[in-house]
């Protein structure tokens, strides 16, 4: 099915999508748990195929029981400007999340108490001590792993509402500080402390901070994502913004030509999953964006798989680190919603599966996203 065609029943949707992101009509729904990146079907599709040592989904799973370690010692203060801290946080909210997956999908007890003591650790944890906008980017990297896993954690018998409770605290008086004011800095920034806010939402049952995030999506999609359609992202910002791109084409990020191989695919992926939140909340983010994110998709693939940046850059030659994440927005718009994406389709097969970097809160997407919505899939 062409794009173009699919783009009228696109902006069919878009009054609907308008109703729904002004909170009216999610106001007094209750949240769906778990409902972060992961819903109980998509979590049990996952344990089914590890369960029959089905391909990818094995070898990716035997990469998150490495990472599903005892819990780290407890961080109470993080300085996001000193390495130290950084990389001891980043480790322990990796090892949370790891073994919260490990939990859900092997029935393994150990993995469980493993994942609820760290958590509890974290309940501790006083705030960020940079001062500058780094601190928002780690709350954002950070934020997203420790709200995935405490959102499939909080159905463990084990885990009293108590220390949930303390959790959900934690997060607001040290989390929501960094994450409800937009970074001053690129927009991937801005997208990470989105997607960790709209995480930690569900886990909170915060209305308010989830139609937030919402709003700061939809505003931050049009300005990081480039449309021909709509020039006003190029006027208004100008070209110095976009890194001064050679052709303003459909799908170019903000960050295209500063470099695609961090921070364009950070700014992707965060929109993606910040979409694939929404989803699981009944909230129809993919549709209003459906240009938007499959032309960037498309485009970055494009690049990633024949080394050249398609004259979009004053440096021709794109990056060699390929992000193990567009398994989630492919299973969207490709397996969902039936578009070709052959870009990405390629890569994915080709890259992604075999060479993919699992990153921050880019986790192992193909162990948790691959073919969910194919036949057998949700």
């Amino acid at each position: 099915m062409r794009l173009s065609v699919v783009m009228g029943l696109v902006r069919a949707s878009l009054t609907l999508l308008v109703c729904l992101c002004s909170g009216t009509a999610l106001a007094h729904e209750p949240f769906v748990h778990p409902g972060a990146l992961h819903t109980a079907q998509s979590l049990d599709f996952v344990k089914a195929r590890i369960s029959a040592g089905r391909s990818p989904w094995s070898a990716a799973f035997r990469e998150v029981e490495r990472a599903a370690l005892p819990a780290p010692a407890p961080v109470e203060y993080i300085n996001s400007l000193d390495m130290d801290d950084v990389r001891a946080s980043e480790r322990s909210a990796i090892n949370a999340y790891a073994n919260a997956l490990a939990w859900r999908l092997t029935g393994e007890e150990t993995y469980g108490r493993q994942a609820i003591q760290n958590l509890n650790g974290w309940a501790d944890f006083k705030g960020f001590t940079g001062g500058t906008d780094q601190d928002r980017l780690h709350a954002g990297w950070v934020g997203c792993l420790l709200g995935e896993a405490a959102e499939i954690m909080r159905v463990h018998p084990e885990w009293s509402p108590q220390q949930i409770a303390a959790l959900q605290t934690m997060f607001r008086t040290a989390f929501y500080p960094q994450l409800e004011v937009a970074s001053r800095w690129n927009g991937n920034v801005d997208l990470t402390q989105i997607e960790a806010l709209m995480t930690i939402a569900v886990f909170n049952d915060d209305r308010p901070a989830f139609r937030l995030a919402l709003q700061r999506l939809d505003s931050r999609s049009t300005a990081y994502f480039y449309l021909g359609s709509d020039n006003s992202a190029r006027t208004a910002e100008g070209d110095a913004f976009w890194f001064h791109p050679s052709l303003w084409v459909d799908g170019l990020t903000q960050e295209t030509c500063r470099d695609n191989g961090h921070h364009a695919q950070f700014g992707l992926a965060s929109a993606l999953h910040a979409a694939e939140i929404a989803w699981n909340q009944g909230v129809d983010v993919y549709a209003g964006q459906a240009e938007r994110y499959t032309a960037a998709m498309e485009l970055i693939a494009h690049q990633l798989l024949t080394g050249d940046m398609q004259g979009v850059c004053a440096n021709p030659v794109a990056t060699r680190v390929i992000l193990d994440t567009f398994e989630i927005g492919f299973n969207h718009y490709h397996n969902r919603m039936g578009l070709p994406l052959p870009h990405t389709r390629r890569l994915i097969a080709e890259r992604v599966r075999t060479q993919g970097v699992s990153i921050w809160n880019i986790f192992h997407e193909t162990l948790t996203h691959a073919e969910l919505s194919r036949p057998g899939g949700r």
